[in-house]
């Protein structure tokens, strides 16, 4: 048993070395012992789409092509499809939903679980820590802000910030 962990302990610290000598930076255990491509392809996600092997994704999930989903995101599709487009950037910490359990804890369990297919277009960018409720539909091209928790649609070519998401007021 010793000398196994003494080899686990030999390969994870030559992985982390060549983690960091080759890209600067340090993943979890998981993301150093997998290729976030390979992971993206294993889940059926769009060709040159990246995945980390740390996000959670759950149910109906469909990605399009050249997209980045980064570290410790959550892809809720338990409650519907949850398609996301071609070249978006789903930051760090982002979680996307299409159900919620509001009226089902409310009600002590008499009420269903509320289930909506959720939709984000091609070019999207989602920034670090939001939370895109269930039954909502991101346009291509909109920016989400930071921190931001949206909880109805989003025009293309806009962008929101915010807890609501509001659009942006631009400045005259």
């Amino acid at each position: 048993m010793k000398r196994i962990s003494k080899v686990a302990i030999r390969v994870v610290t030559y992985l982390r070395k060549r983690m960091k000598s080759k890209f600067n930076r340090h993943v979890s255990l998981g993301d150093l012992l997998t290729d976030r491509w390979e992971t993206a392809k294993f889940l059926g996600f769009g060709e040159g789409t990246t995945c980390y092997n740390n996000v959670l994704v759950l149910g109906d999930v469909r990605v399009g092509k050249n997209t980045w989903i980064g570290p410790n995101v959550i892809l809720d599709g338990s409650g519907g499809p949850l398609v996301i487009g071609d070249y978006c950037s789903i930051s760090a910490g982002v979680q996307i939903y299409t159900h919620d359990s509001v009226e089902w804890s409310t009600s002590l369990g008499e009420k269903p679980v509320v289930k909506e297919p959720t939709t984000i277009g091609n070019g999207v960018y989602i920034g670090p820590n939001s939370v895109v409720q269930k039954g909502v539909s991101i346009g291509d091209s909109a920016v989400v802000g930071a921190m931001s928790f949206v909880n109805k649609d989003v025009e293309g070519n806009s962008k929101v910030f915010g807890c609501p998401a509001r659009v942006k007021a631009s400045k005259s």
